[in-house]
């Protein structure tokens, strides 16, 4: 009966195990920034097809003395990517000029630059595998 007992007992801890998942936190600082006013809006995207389109968690922060922080927790593993601007005039959006090119400060996870169009997810993308710390430059 004992023996039984054990063999459960393994059997259940070891599926727990393999269900649970590890989860980590990014730690984002943002840098470059050239006033305290308005928000910064900041997205985390964890699929290419997504990137810049629908994020899969964001965050809105303040500033202060022209920095910001955001921290994402309970991130599984996996590849991310993440994207950010400064609403300068606070009306929730990103302005843009003439073929969308942005008229406010934007920054993208390893300070990915587009070339004749937006950023590439394969340039701005990271892989989370433990707790993470960034550092972004918004321009």
């Amino acid at each position: 009966m004992q023996r039984i007992i054990l063999i459960i007992v393994l059997f259940v801890t070891g599926l727990t195990a393999i269900v649970a998942q590890e989860n980590y936190s990014i730690t984002i600082e943002f840098k470059g920034l050239e006033s305290d006013k308005g928000s910064l809006f900041v997205a985390l995207y964890n699929k290419e097809d997504a990137f810049l389109k629908k994020g899969f968690k964001g965050d809105i922060v303040k500033i202060v003395d022209k920095k910001a922080t955001v921290v994402f927790k309970d991130i599984p593993k996996g590849e991310y990517a993440i994207s950010a601007f400064h609403d300068e005039n606070d009306n929730k959006k990103m302005d843009t000029k003439i073929f969308g090119i942005p008229k406010e400060p934007v920054g993208i996870s390893n300070d990915a630059k587009g070339f004749m169009g937006p950023p590439k997810y394969k340039d701005a993308k990271f892989e989370v595998t433990e707790d993470v710390n960034l550092m972004i430059t918004i321009n």
